[in-house]
């Protein structure tokens, strides 16, 4: 019998973290019922005044949105007002036990709003209004890079992916140690570059643009392919076709073409599924001071 990936079980190294992962592409023909969800026509209010994160609106904290301009036209961050870390806080005492250890840890925690409207999403937005989110998300990265070792912009969108408010936001959250996948990742590019004195993923992009069997779309800057290592259903992965360690360092062209290849992701993901589709999407740049 000859193998075909198509149809018969293995295994994929993922050289990002240093693991195997389980493929099992025949369960695709197993009978599925599970549960679809269905476009809904209610995209809800463009302005809800009981909204926390709509412009003017009172927070839960009793602060006005936006302290300085309350109505807020474009993109708008704020500190969040219930943060998973802190900027001050007491280190734990220490201890020499190998099985119950602590660590302090300092951070920030940021909300950003993407758009004032709420019943916007990014596949809705205009290229200009989503090169406004990249820019914003460059100042925050270069403001909070110089204080934290890690700083992570993500989005959840959705309630299915946990999002508690539905208007256009993302975090930004800083802290002042390497989360185990950013240091994990750092680590395995690290000894391809020793041993191979080429970057990873620019070796990663040039292949899989050559073979162009996982590629979803592409652009002059940018592409977006499914990982050949995927673990999660309908996983994608943005990567430059040059290489660009950090997102300060993308020109404005390439901060246009990214706005471009966003969108069009987010509308592909979904005409497929012919809802509004939930994602959680999270950026990996490199140490920005080291």
């Amino acid at each position: 019998m000859e193998f075909n990936a198509s149809e018969h079980p293995h295994t994929r190294y993922n050289p990002l973290k240093g693991e195997w992962i389980l493929v099992s592409p025949h369960r695709m023909k197993r009978p599925w019922d599970g549960q679809n969800e269905y476009e809904s026509s209610n995209m809800g209010l463009e302005f809800d005044p009981t909204n926390p994160l709509c412009p003017g609106v009172i927070r839960s904290n009793g602060i006005v949105c936006n302290n300085l301009t309350p109505e807020y036209k474009s993109t708008y961050v704020f500190t969040n007002d219930f943060p998973a870390l802190l900027e001050d806080t007491p280190s734990p005492p220490q201890s020499d036990d190998p099985l119950f250890r602590f660590e302090g840890v300092q951070g920030t925690c940021r909300v950003m709003c993407f758009h004032p409207k709420s019943n916007i999403t990014i596949a809705l937005m205009s290229i200009n209004d989503i090169v406004n989110i990249i820019t914003r998300w460059i100042e925050q990265l270069e403001e909070l890079g110089k204080t934290y070792v890690w700083v992570q912009i993500f989005e959840n969108k959705g309630s299915m992916m946990g999002c508690s408010n539905h208007h256009p936001h993302c975090q930004i959250w800083a802290c002042s140690f390497l989360p185990n996948e950013p240091r994990i990742k750092d680590i395995k590019q690290r000894e391809y570059l020793e041993k191979y004195n080429r970057p990873m993923l620019m070796d990663y992009v040039k292949r899989e643009l050559k073979a162009k069997v996982r590629i979803v779309t592409e652009n002059i800057h940018w592409v977006v392919l499914v990982p050949f290592w995927a673990i999660w259903p309908y996983e994608t992965m943005v990567l430059p076709k040059r290489h660009i360690k950090r997102m300060n360092e993308i020109s404005e062209n390439e901060k246009t073409t990214l706005a471009s290849v966003m969108k069009l992701l987010v509308i592909k993901y979904d005409n497929m599924f012919k809802t509004s589709f939930p994602y959680s999407m999270g950026w990996h740049d490199y140490l920005l001071y080291q």
